[in-house]
């Protein structure tokens, strides 16, 4: 009989610090050479034959936090010490004391943690950080969802932030970096292999001077470890196609009065250009906007695809048998009173799942603010926003969040392949979804908000086999406690710890945007350009003060900012005045010369040392004179309107060729290069389209939103090299 099944089969909780060590040394993690005793005289006589100096610890199942409980006793030096700390331990830890625990007392400015603990939407998770005291006092930990091999333990170990603690250290060593990826991948192997071990903590894994690594204290809880996840079924990804793409609409609770849902959604769709057939449904009849309203979907004489129903909660089980009788197998159900509002409307949205399934009709909702597909000109949500055909494909757990992104990729040129509000999920989850759009040859970028998921380790799945096609990009809702409570009580489900859901997007591959907007800034630049190399920038910019705080900014991002080679300084040189900066950033001093620009721009582009270029102040001249032209204009009868007009205009011819010339040159080099407004208005986009080239101009308000996209580009370049 193992140790696991004697421990079980007592009842016990916990290992022992012995029995745990036992378990860890037969999956390759170095644990210390020590002695278990019963006595204090077995004590004293094992401290001799191993030799001085010793640390002695109480041993019990019970005695889970020794070193609070004063039942550890280091640098023992002799016998008698062995005996007066083994005679303490015993008054001390009385009952809970089932022997001693004997080790050799190592040396070791260095400590680090490593554990195993189950989440309950990821299930199996591991963990390494800082050590000793400073575990909790600096939270300087990383995660990683299991299984994981060598390169992924290897990668976990150089995301922790003390990497000076990982090299040689005043005069110590490096630590053994197989030995702690051995340690990593072991308990890995644990969660895999020993469902009985709920909880693992090697704390610390101390560092001698020489660099070896070794457990010298270890605590396994045993306890179930199914994940909880929930038993939902999958949807099949094919029907995203006709979900989005309906042929025919029937508005069931349509309405003639301003402002409600059966009226905003209906008067959107027909202000939207959508050219399928449109029916009107209300019990009532008659007419509405000139279309006849028929009392029953099942009087409508041509094919449905889809119903948008926003008739009440209570009415809508009803509405199954005729939709089933009609042949309708989507729903857009944006109406709300159902898990939202607690038992009650789960239990209702509970039942409409499962006679929907059995109608074989597939529900978006409820509680939806609905969908768009701009490739149809069909736009049924609340906010009569109306963003362009494109590749970004959009889902939300907010749907108010949602529209408010989809007004503002439509003011900064975005293109939107799809949106759809979430709502409650009922039967068409997020992880449904990716899935969906990891199918579908429009989508270039898929964009999430997330406030929960149902599945985490389907949800961990998905984002990693969709990241592999094309970019996955997230904003993670309830981050903080009052955020979690927020999206609890908003969706129904609690948000998961948000440490473990960035390391489990991170290492799947997905982008995370830290800010709402920066959802949309990352889906521009994704979409429109290619991907850096490495992490090397070339910054050009009309103000030495602008090239410094970008530069600081690329540093604060993991971004390089590299010196200017000889070479390139001798081309520069025969390009810009003698006063230019000779140095990256390349400061022109407010040179205003279009052909200069672009001179600039593809010597950094060539230059072997750049992956990818910032260019500041070129962009937005139009801007910036015209308010100087008009007040020209205003004071100094000597110039004219049609000057002024003249002048924009040639600034505008400028700036538009050099974006041409900035585009045809990411085809050459395939290195992105993205913009900062000098000044900007309503006219200033994000997105500049640029003929038929495979890639777009990009430009932003500021250099912190160029720049942190690019380090979000080059974190995704880097995972998909790996």
């Amino acid at each position: 009989m193992d140790i696991i099944e004697q421990a079980t089969m007592k009842g016990r909780g916990n290992l022992t610090e012995a029995e745990a060590k036992q378990i860890l040394k037969k999956y390759g993690i170095p644990v210390v050479e020590e002695k278990v005793v019963m006595t204090i005289a077995e004590a004293e006589t094992a401290a001799e034959i191993m030799g001085y100096p010793l640390v002695l610890k109480g041993l019990g199942a019970r005695l889970t936090h020794k070193t609070e409980r004063g039942l550890v006793k280091l640098n023992l030096k002799s016998g008698k010490d062995v005996k007066n700390a083994a005679l303490y331990i015993k008054d001390t830890a009385g009952n809970d004391l089932e022997g001693f625990l004997l080790q050799p007392m190592l040396e070791g400015r260095k400590e680090f943690v490593a554990g195993l603990f189950y989440d309950d939407l990821f299930g199996p998770v591991v963990m390494f950080g800082l050590g000793g005291i400073f575990t909790e006092a600096l939270e300087d930990v990383v995660f990683r969802i299991a299984p994981l091999d060598e390169k992924e333990a290897g990668r976990m170990i150089d995301d922790l932030h003390a990497q000076k603690l990982l090299g040689a250290f005043r005069g110590e060593r490096a630590p053994d970096r197989q030995s702690l990826i051995k340690t990593l991948v072991g308990l890995s192997k644990i969660s895999s292999e020993i469902k009985e071990i709920r909880e693992i903590d090697i704390n610390p894994l101390l560092v001698a001077p020489d660099g070896q690594v070794t457990a010298v204290d270890a605590l396994i809880v045993l306890g179930k470890t199914q994940e909880q996840q929930s038993e939902r079924i999958p949807v099949k990804p094919e029907i995203f196609s006709k979900l989005f793409y309906p042929k025919s609409i029937a508005f069931i609770g349509i309405s003639a009065e301003f402002g409600k849902w059966g009226h905003i959604l209906f008067t959107n769709v027909i202000s939207g250009n959508y050219q399928g057939d449109i029916y009107l449904v209300n019990p009532k009849g008659g007419e509405i906007a000139g279309r006849k309203v028929y009392k029953s979907v099942t009087e409508i004489p041509g094919r449905v695809d889809l119903v948008v129903v926003t008739v009440p909660a209570d009415k809508v089980l009803a509405l199954i048998p005729e939709l089933k009788q009609k042949n309708v197998t989507n729903m857009l159900l944006i109406t709300s009173g159902f898990s939202e509002i607690g038992p009650v409307g789960r239990a209702l949205e509970d039942e409409l799942v499962a006679e929907a399934r059995k109608a074989g009709i597939f529900i978006m909702g409820p509680n939806t603010m609905g969908m768009c597909n701009p490739h149809i000109s069909l736009y049924c949500t609340a906010a009569h926003a109306h963003p362009q055909p494109g590749g970004t494909a959009l889902i939300a757990q907010s749907g108010t969040f949602g529209t408010q992104l989809l007004a503002f990729a439509e003011k900064e040129g975005i293109g939107m392949r799809a949106f759809g509000g979430s709502g409650n999920e009922a039967m068409i989850s997020i992880e449904d979804y990716m899935d969906g759009f990891e199918i579908d040859d429009v989508s270039k970028t898929v964009v999430l908000y997330v406030e929960s998921v149902k599945n985490g380790r389907r949800f961990f799945e998905s984002a990693k086999r969709v990241g592999r096609k094309k970019p996955v990009i997230i904003l993670k809702g309830g981050r903080t406690k009052a955020g979690a409570h927020a999206a609890a009580s908003h969706t129904g489900a609690m948000a998961s710890n948000i440490k473990v859901f960035d390391a489990a997007c991170r290492q799947a591959g997905v982008v995370l945007a830290e800010q709402p907007m920066e959802l949309l800034d990352l889906s521009a630049v994704f979409s429109s350009l290619p991907l850096p190399r490495g992490n090397r920038m070339g910054i050009m910019t009309l103000g030495g003060g602008w090239g410094v705080v970008t530069a600081d900014l690329c540093m604060e991002n993991g971004l390089q900012v590299p010196h200017l080679s000889d070479t390139l300084i001798k081309q520069l040189n025969k390009i810009l005045p003698p006063f230019w900066s000779h140095t990256n950033p390349v400061d022109i001093v407010g040179g205003n010369n279009p052909d200069v620009h672009k001179k600039i721009v593809e010597e950094l582009l060539k230059w072997n040392e750049c992956d990818a270029v910032i260019h500041m102040g070129i962009l937005g001249m139009q801007v910036l004179h015209k308010k100087m032209l008009e007040s020209a204009v205003a004071v100094d009868k000597n110039y004219s309107r049609k000057y002024l007009e003249d002048v924009l205009l040639l600034l505008e011819k400028q700036e538009n060729e050099f974006l041409e010339n900035t585009v045809k040159l990411m085809e050459i080099y395939e290195k992105p290069v993205v913009g900062v407004y000098i000044l900007y208005d309503d006219t200033s986009r994000t997105i500049i389209d640029i003929g038929n080239s495979k890639y777009k101009g990009v430009a932003f308000i500021a250099p912190e939103k160029a720049v942190k996209t690019m380090a979000k580009m080059h974190f995704y370049a880097q995972w998909l090299n790996n």
